[in-house]
């Protein structure tokens, strides 16, 4: 459990990413993905039903036995709250209300917001955009590790715990390489939010609010689910910077699993992907995939070769343009 990886930096390229490129490649031969590129208004209606659903697990759980608790705040509750965190992602590219109604789809976000227990929907979508736009960009695009995290989780054991505080290092890494002033939409979600933890805290008591909050800690920390953040970005394969995953978890992310597609045409929603690859299937069909998060969160651990070091990362040219 503690031998070291061979990696001591990140692999850093001199060229553009491949999404840009692909786009116009692909848009050229098959223009008709363009009709895919619209609001999916069923998001309202799926994410309306999911924070009702978890509305009513506070209730549920409010004297349950600790026990019991923890138990259905990992097996369910950790779930529903990571699917949450996507549902918010399909927000943040405007998928519910459609670029013409960007305030609504902001409102909506922190409305999903309200059953993970931390504000999160405002600050997710401004550093997204940068991580479209300058994926692997040093400075810019906050999904990367820092130093540290590349440097210290250099080990079996250390990379278990890394994946276990991924919400952590998710939270503070921003601060750390590309901190921006605070919005006033920022403060109105963390009003919102904290205002709603407390009502929760007030009506139905700590256990509640201890599902509500342990289980978004669970849910992006060590979770099968999980295995995306992974799997999405990190170099499994030299010279490959996204990775796709095609299994049954897609059913329960939002389709988040389709990333290659995803990064080449953002504007579409999660739920039209798969017809993406269906009308590209030769652009995608030939690039690596996975077919299991766990196993990608377990080869991960387990091969020394691999670490948060295992990024793809490269230096901005021109004018940087960021939200």
């Amino acid at each position: 459990m503690g031998n070291s990886v061979a990696r001591q930096d990140f692999d850093w390229v001199y060229t553009d990413q491949p999404h840009a490129d692909r786009r116009k490649e692909i848009l050229a031969k098959y223009p008709e993905i363009k009709s895919l590129m619209k609001p999916d208004h069923n998001l309202i209606w799926i994410v309306t039903l999911m924070v009702i659903t978890q509305f009513i697990a506070f209730y549920l759980v409010k004297d349950m036995d600790w026990k019991w608790l923890m138990f259905w705040t990992y097996v369910f509750g950790s779930c529903i709250s990571h699917s949450m965190t996507l549902a918010i992602h399909e927000i943040s590219h405007n998928s519910a209300f459609g670029n013409s109604k960007a305030m609504w789809n902001r409102f909506f976000g922190i409305f999903a917001n309200l059953p993970i227990g931390l504000p999160y929907s405002v600050s997710f979508k401004r550093y997204h955009m940068d991580h479209h736009r300058y994926l692997g960009g040093d400075g810019i695009d906050v999904d990367i590790p820092t130093d540290f995290e590349g440097w210290f989780f250099c080990t079996r054991l250390r990379k278990l715990v890394w994946i276990i505080l991924q919400p952590l290092f998710y939270a503070i890494r921003p601060l750390c390489i590309n901190p921006k002033p605070i919005t006033q939409l920022e403060l109105i979600n963390l009003f919102v939010q904290f205002s709603f933890d407390a009502l929760v805290y007030y009506f139905l008591g700590g256990k509640s609010l201890v599902y509500m909050l342990v289980g978004s800690i669970l849910g992006l920390g060590l979770h099968p689910i999980s295995g995306h953040f992974i799997a999405e970005h990190y170099m499994f394969l030299k010279g490959h910077e996204t990775y796709s995953y095609y299994g049954p978890l897609n059913y329960l992310t939002f389709n988040v699993g389709y990333h290659n597609e995803h990064h080449d045409f953002p504007s579409v929603p999660g739920k039209n992907l798969p017809l993406v690859r269906k009308i590209a299937a030769e652009y995608y069909d030939p690039l690596p995939q996975y077919s299991s998060w766990v196993k990608v969160l377990y080869d991960f651990i387990m091969d020394d070769t691999l670490s948060p070091y295992s990024r793809i990362k490269r230096k901005l040219k021109g004018e940087v343009k960021q939200e």
